[in-house]
């Protein structure tokens, strides 16, 4: 019989990923993030409207430069796909390292962008306003372009993975 005053052996618990080794980044933050963007944006309307008499309208510049930098990062991806895994080249340590947060920040930064426009553009949804259409369109144009920014984050990491087959761990 056991004595009550020891505490029951734990169980190991399995690890999903190695010590050493860096798991995807799971979708939690990135909803986390998304979900934030679109109450910041819903709320931005009514606030701005308040603090300065006048919502602002999203420029078409706005999207464009979203969609440039969701073409960099999608070139960078690429470039490290076909050195990785097609090329089998060894990148050093401190560039893995370097494009493996800069695409964790940009999935993150995308996703809060994107969430952002799409509550700005719900936000005039039934409304009056006489460039309330204006607004929620290039709202969704910057949208996707920050939807993009979050898609191509995820594929660089992706590219950043060592094959299994890859003899230096």
């Amino acid at each position: 019989m056991r004595d009550s005053s020891e505490p029951p052996p734990e169980a190991p618990e399995p690890e999903s990923t190695p010590p050493g080794r860096l798991a995807p980044l799971g979708p939690g933050p990135v909803v986390a993030a998304i979900v934030l963007g679109l109450a910041g944006g819903w709320a931005w309307h009514p606030i701005a409207e308040q603090m300065s008499g006048t919502a602002p309208v999203v420029g078409w510049t706005q999207g464009a430069v979203l969609f440039f930098v969701t073409a960099i990062l999608g070139g960078l991806a690429l470039v490290t796909w076909r050195a990785v895994h097609v090329r089998r080249e060894h990148l050093e340590a401190r560039r893995a390292v370097n494009r493996l947060v800069l695409a964790r920040a940009c999935m993150l930064v995308g996703a809060l962008v994107a969430g952002c426009y799409v509550g700005y553009a719900v936000s005039w949804l039934g409304s009056s306003a006489e460039l309330a259409q204006t607004r929620m369109v290039r709202s969704l144009v910057a949208a996707a372009g920050a939807a993009g920014i979050l898609i191509t984050g995820k594929l660089l990491e992706r590219a950043c993975r060592v094959p299994k087959s890859d003899p230096h761990p």
